[in-house]
């Protein structure tokens, strides 16, 4: 019989302490819920039919897992700017969406592509030419003036206390510029850095504004349990030192903050990830750091980095999720289930999850699997 609930569960083992048992927190934050839907993936994604977090939260709740689930906090602004959406291209099987900011000094756009069965893919990014366009930027990384808790109410009322509830924010650096800011993509954000390095100075500023102002106001509303940092590709989108140069600054920032205000932290970046795991241990104050995905993804060894780095950090990983969570048989995933208990759990401090993103035909048993496992055998030892 379990002793705490899952939001227990999870803050006691992010906290780096020994909850009653391993937490099952498997990533299926996208494709898995928006399949249990039945509906096309636009309308999550795009239409909030179902809302994407009642998706993820319903299908939490079907497999029985420790949802880690992150809310939002509606951020309001006073910089003058208007943001319309409009469907360009609709079939059958796929739509194109275009949003336009609407700004004092001119308009700025970008658009996703929405495939009927697959997530969506940003195709055009908000800047076109970072020198033409750099007096928009701060219309792109907008810095909030405030908020309201319309949102956040209503999901922890869904949640009803069952699970814990984070925010999320975005880590400034290549990973994030590259697929979310600048067409070009890395291509272009190389040449920048050669040739313009005042210009990527300007863009780390502009965004580190806004993200730190981001965390202040989510620590000013006390409405969330942890912080959820994200640097998806922090080190595969970029490299060791381009991490240390942008993205480390603000991560000590930000934890910093957060463990003053006593609100735990969770970093995410997939992909390579062992620099980063180093980094946050000796010079932040991060509590938990995840998916710490395995070769060829990345480059974690799970045991290893518990003996190296388990003091300082609690971890969460890191089942692969496309040859034993998606290909896998129910006895591959408990055998690897039980293997990375076996090389984190000791002490407390592991949350027991998968790489990045369980993909949409992971069989529904391969993640009972892991509730199992983490209900029979998730003792820490």
């Amino acid at each position: 019989m379990d002793k705490m609930n899952s939001k227990e569960r999870f803050l006691t083992a992010m906290k780096n302490g020994q909850a009653d048992r391993v937490p099952c927190t498997p990533d299926f934050s996208c494709m898995i819920p928006c399949r249990m839907t039945g509906k096309p993936y636009w309308e999550s994604l795009l239409f909030g039919n179902p809302p994407h977090w009642k998706a993820y939260l319903d299908a939490a709740d079907y497999f029985g897992i420790d949802a880690w689930f992150v809310g939002a906090l509606d951020f309001q602004y006073d910089d003058g700017v208007t943001i319309d959406s409009r469907v360009m291209e609709r079939t059958e099987h796929s739509i194109l969406n275009r949003w336009t900011a609407h700004t004092p000094e001119g308009d700025v756009w970008q658009e996703r592509y929405y495939p009927r069965n697959d997530p969506d893919t940003l195709t055009r990014k908000w800047i076109k030419d970072l020198e033409q366009e750099l007096h928009l930027l701060k219309y792109v990384f907008r810095v909030p003036s405030g908020y309201n808790r319309e949102t956040i109410r209503t999901q922890k009322a869904a949640v009803a206390g069952r699970h814990a509830i984070g925010a999320c924010v975005g880590i400034p650096g290549f990973h994030w510029w590259s697929t979310d800011t600048l067409d070009g993509g890395l291509e272009a954000l190389s040449f920048l850095q050669m040739d313009r390095p005042d210009l990527i100075e300007e863009l780390r500023a502009r965004h580190y504004a806004m993200a730190l102002r981001q965390v202040e106001l989510i620590l000013d509303s006390r409405e969330f349990d942890y912080v959820f940092v994200g640097a998806s590709g922090g080190i595969t989108l970029a490299s060791p030192d381009l991490f240390d140069q942008y993205a480390l600054p603000f991560v000590q920032q930000a934890t910093k903050l957060c463990k003053q205000a006593g609100v735990p932290t969770l970093l995410h970046s997939c992909g390579k990830e062992t620099h980063i795991v180093k980094r946050a241990a000796e010079c932040t104050d991060l509590n938990c750091i995840n998916p710490l995905e395995i070769a060829p993804m990345g480059d974690c060894d799970l045991a290893e980095i518990k003996r190296q780095y388990g003091q300082k950090l609690a971890l969460m990983g890191n089942l692969h999720t496309t040859e034993v969570m998606l290909r896998g048989t129910v006895e591959q995933v408990k055998a690897s289930a039980c293997q990375a208990i076996d090389d984190a759990g000791r002490g407390g401090g592991f949350i027991l999850s998968t790489g990045d993103q369980c993909g949409r035909d992971t069989p529904d048993e391969n993640i009972f699997a892991l509730v199992e496992v983490c209900k029979t055998y998730g003792k820490y030892r």
